[in-house]
This record gives structure tokens, sequence and C-alpha cells, in this order.
């Protein structure tokens, strides 16, 4: 019988008979440093809270995107806002499951997204899905200077159960989009000037102090409510680009489009990455 095996080609690899779950051998690998898919891409996330403003927060930060766009090439990704409270509490009193709370959350986010993506049309920016952004987010970019998207990441019903509410909401999306595209960069644009020592609006508000510069994982040692979410702080920890995202309040004119252009006009949180 001829034997079928002469001519196969074999890929030399320790990776090739071995689980992939062994650090020695993934180590030389997975410690490489990835390549940055996208370095001029500036990620903006637009709170949803500020959405829920209306038009007073929302006209004036459109008019300085525009005057924004021939600097920078942008994916803005927006947030629920108290829109996904209501549907927590109708999900949870309907006895749902985590993650079929993610999806109707992340529906809120669109629904602001679209909103924003229509006030930019003029300038040819248009609202895409979470595939659009992960396969085809460089073609649109080279169309137009700047795309819309949701900020929740697409976990979905793979959400995982550690809680009631999903953990990984709007800003943890951004973050893990930016530093998998290797952005330039992430802005979180919210109502607030930055992260405070204390609950600006709990008991003790008098003491409150803008935080200029702290790391992720100073945070996460706290315990009072923050204006990001917790589950961004911890995956910040395996940040690969991403050094800092800069936290600002997008209802004071000028403030995004300093941080853009690099300048300390909020609360800078440093992640795991090397600089």
């Amino acid at each position: 019988m001829t034997d079928t095996t002469i001519g196969i080609k074999h890929v030399a690899s320790a990776l090739a008979r071995q689980t992939l779950q062994n650090s020695a051998l993934t180590r030389p690998v997975a410690g490489v440093k990835p390549i940055r898919l996208m370095p001029w891409l500036q990620v903006v996330k637009i709170g949803g809270r500020l959405m829920d403003r209306g038009a007073a927060a929302i006209l004036p930060l459109v008019e300085e995107i525009r005057q924004l766009l021939p600097e920078h090439r942008l994916l803005f990704l927006t947030g629920a806002g108290l829109r996904a409270r209501h549907v927590y509490g109708v999900g949870l009193d309907l006895g749902l499951p985590v993650g079929s709370l993610a999806p109707l959350a992340a529906s809120e986010a669109g629904q602001n997204g679209h909103i924003l993506a229509a006030m930019l049309s003029a300038e040819g920016v248009s609202y895409v899905e979470h595939p659009t952004i992960a396969n085809q987010l460089a073609i649109h970019l080279q169309a137009a200077r700047a795309v819309v998207g949701s900020a929740f990441p697409p976990y979905h019903h793979h959400e995982f159960p550690g809680a009631r509410i999903p953990a990984h909401r709007a800003d943890t999306g951004a973050f893990l989009a930016a530093d998998a595209l290797g952005a330039a960069g992430l802005t979180i644009v919210e109502d607030v000037d930055g992260i405070c020592s204390t609950d600006p609006n709990g008991p003790e508000a008098g003491s409150a102090e803008l935080l200029r510069e702290v790391s992720a994982a100073e945070l996460l040692k706290t315990t009072g409510p923050l204006p990001v979410d917790r589950a961004m702080l911890e995956s910040m920890a395996n940040a690969r680009h991403i050094a800092q995202v800069q936290v600002v309040n997008g209802l004071v004119p000028g403030r995004l489009t300093a941080a853009l252009r690099g300048e300390h006009v909020g609360t800078l949180i440093r992640t795991g990455a090397a600089a």
C-alpha cells in the first residue's frame, strides 16, 4: 500500500502536542506585546448619564465634536444611562438571569449611540454594530473621521453570573475595545469633573477632593461609589496598550478637546500597561 503520509509538512512548535494551559510553554509567546492595530485611533466613551440630560448637554458636546473631527479619527462608544436602571428593575422583578439583563441594557446604550450618530450624520458619521467595529472599523474610518457604537461589551447571555446586575458595562466595554485595537488613548466623558477622594454626593461630600491621578489598583481598594465600572478597573490590570485613561466632564466646554490634545483636565487612571 502506498504511504500517503509522504510529503506532509509538519509545523515545528512546542505547542503542537501540548495544552495551551501550560504557562511555561505559552509564556514566551503570550509575553510578547501585541501589535497596535489602530495606533492613530482615539476612543471616546460618552456616558449615558450625560446623554440623559438632553439637548442642554448633548448639543454643545456635538458642536465640540464637530470641531474635533479634522484633528482625530474617533470611535465614540455610548453608555446606557438611567434607562438601564429601569430595564434592570423590570428584569429583576421578572426573575431574569444576569445574562438576559446584559443585552437589554446594551440596547439602551445603542439607542444613545443612534442619537449621537444622527446628530453627526451631516459629517458622515454613522452608528455601527459590534461585528462591524470588530471587522470593518478601519474602512469606515477611511470614509469618515468618526464612527459611533455601543460601549457595552457583547457578552450578552455569556455574561458572568457573579452578581444579579451585569458587571461588564459601558466603561469596561470601551476600555476592552480601546486596548484590543491598540488605540492611542481612551477618554471617558461623564457629567462629573473626575473621580473624587470620597463620594461627592454622600455624607462626607464636604471633604471630597478631585483626584488628579490615581491607579486602578488604588481605586479597587475603595468601598464607596465610583463614576466608572469596577470591572473596568479589574480589566486594567491586564492592559497591553492603554497606559492611562482620563475621565473628564463633558458638561464643561473644551474639556474633551483638551483631553484629546493630551492635556490633563480630569482624573487620570493608570493601568497595568507599560507606558
